[in-house]
């Protein structure tokens, strides 16, 4: 059973949340050979506050 974890900030809306499960699952079917029903897409969002990159997190980027 495959399970994918996506860490992101928020604010993508549902639909893209969808287009990106449907994408991410196809793909694991074509090229691993996974079972459809097998695979599970987990979104984790996180708030600016609480994610950072390269030390710095991302509320105080762009500042």
């Amino acid at each position: 059973m495959p399970l994918v974890q996506i860490t992101m900030l928020t604010g993508r809306t549902a639909d893209q949340k969808r287009k990106l499960a449907k994408r991410i699952t196809d793909a694991l079917v074509e090229e691993a050979g996974a079972r459809r029903e097998a695979i599970i897409v987990a979104f984790h969002e996180v708030s600016k506050e609480s994610y950072a990159s390269g030390g710095e997190l991302m509320a105080d980027k762009g500042k």
